[in-house]
């Protein structure tokens, strides 16, 4: 576990506890909240230490951003850790505020997590990398009560190439992220659901106590752990990061989170879907961070072009393209 993980989670819980979570949603002011993670900074923890940096790899944030996605933090800080870093790679000072990472496809605006609260955007396109303020950019809500979440959108010309993309692209460390996020929200969300299975009282007896409900839970911790170590395959192959590490981290993470969600709605009723319960700023980021940058089938259909382009069965294939994993 990274050595960081301690301080950087202690800060999430005492600026960002979930009732501030709740008042950035309904439109209260990030500026505090965010001036302060900067001053800790962690933002940039994947700087290298000769551009002022912390020079960590990957595999050391990886668990620090599990911790974002386990308090529904509502900042774009992995987002940002990663923008600066390969703003530094290229030499170009990053600004200060959030920064998104967007992969630009051309005439269609891009619904982006936490899009709303962010001040810039790393935007990719035709293998280029543009810094854009967010001011300059068109943006939307996404019409979803509480969401974050954004359409942005600009004119082609409007986005200029500043610096090459990384190799494989924007995606993959977005998708790496994603998964990270993810499987940080299920651990919550398997601590709630437990909790309250345990604490309802339903024909005399608490609900876990009955074998369907256990049976969810079961499914639920299973679906933990696959996120979990998808999760840590896609963000310990840093320097090397793969298109195949990036595909099965957000690949899994995404199967788990569309379970995840439904289970948790199913055990808590009624009460999990509404406002005053905090329930729901995990389950509706899970099906935000799960589409984002691509859905489960996108990867899917990566992972399948890969292996059939390869020549390897699939054990073997599975062994070359995470040695992380093999024995």
């Amino acid at each position: 576990m990274s050595a960081f993980l301690e301080p950087f989670e202690r800060m999430l819980v005492a600026t960002l506890p979930l009732d501030a979570v709740r008042s950035i949603e309904t439109g209260g002011a990030t500026a505090p909240h965010w001036d302060t993670v900067a001053a800790s900074g962690f933002l940039d923890a994947l700087v290298a230490a000769e551009d002022g940096g912390f020079g960590l790899s990957l595999a050391d944030v990886g668990p620090l951003w599990e911790a974002c996605g386990r308090h529904a933090v509502p900042l774009a800080i992995g987002e940002t850790m990663l923008a600066r870093m390969l703003l530094r790679a290229g030499g170009i000072v990053p600004p200060d505020g959030a920064i998104l990472l967007v992969v630009a496809e051309p005439g269609v605006p891009a619904i982006v997590p936490l899009g709303r609260t962010a001040a810039h955007a790393l935007v990719e396109r035709s293998g280029g990398l543009a810094l854009l303020d967010i001011s300059n950019v068109s943006a939307r809500p996404v019409e979803i009560a509480g969401s974050l979440a954004a359409r942005l959108s600009w004119p082609d010309e409007a986005i200029g190439s500043q610096l090459l993309a990384p190799v494989g692209g924007l995606r993959i460390f977005a998708a790496i992220l994603r998964a990270a996020l993810i499987a940080g929200a299920i651990d919550r969300i398997a601590a709630m659901t437990t909790a309250y299975a345990n604490e309802r009282v339903q024909f005399g007896k608490p609900v876990a106590r009955q074998q369907a409900v256990q049976q969810q839970l079961a499914v639920m911790a299973e679906d933990l752990v696959a996120a979990r170590i998808a999760a840590q395959l896609g963000y310990s192959a840093h320097p090397d990061v793969s298109l195949a590490a990036a595909a099965t981290a957000k690949s899994v993470a995404a199967r788990s989170a569309s379970r995840v969600a439904a289970t948790a709605h199913a055990i808590h009723g009624a009460i999990g879907i509404s406002a005053e319960h905090d329930l729901h700023f995990f389950t509706r980021r899970l099906h935000e961070w799960r589409l984002a940058e691509g859905s489960q089938n996108y990867w899917d259909r990566m992972l399948g072009r890969l292996y059939l382009n390869s020549s390897m069965g699939a054990v073997d294939f599975a062994r070359h393209v995470h040695p992380a994993a093999s024995p």
